[in-house]
């Protein structure tokens, strides 16, 4: 299974990997949207899960899921939102351009894994 992270604060972008790595994830990194369908566009693979920020440079997050929907070669990809923007509206909106689920910062990691494992990407008797 392959992960995406996708964050412009390296912080946090090395604690999602830390996370979804102990769960058997192989994980590439991208600091902003346009860099993470850079990178998509290059892989031969697509991954299984892509974390998204909100609040980011060059291209946010909610265009990233924008765009990634709007692609056939990424229907199968679960995205996941993480981020601090915690009013309705938004959760509403990502959720209606195509995100699965919306985790809001900061989280445990237990929330975290509950998130992953409603989604079904949390191998039986796996812990973190």
């Amino acid at each position: 299974m392959r992960a995406i992270v996708i964050d412009d604060s390296r912080a946090m972008r090395l604690i999602l990997r830390r996370i979804v790595g102990q769960l058997g994830f192989d994980v590439i990194e991208a600091e902003d949207g346009k860099a993470a369908l850079d990178t998509l566009n290059s892989e031969s693979e697509v991954p299984n899960l892509a974390l998204v920020d909100w609040n980011m440079p060059n291209m946010n997050g909610l265009e990233f899921v924008t765009a990634v929907r709007a692609d056939g070669r990424f229907k199968d990809m679960t995205l996941v939102m993480v981020t601090t923007e915690s009013e309705q509206s938004q959760i509403v909106r990502a959720l209606a351009a195509g995100a699965h689920e919306y985790v809001i910062k900061p989280f445990t990691q237990g929330a975290m894994l509950e998130k992953l494992a409603l989604l079904g990407l949390v191998p039986s008797g796996a812990t973190a």
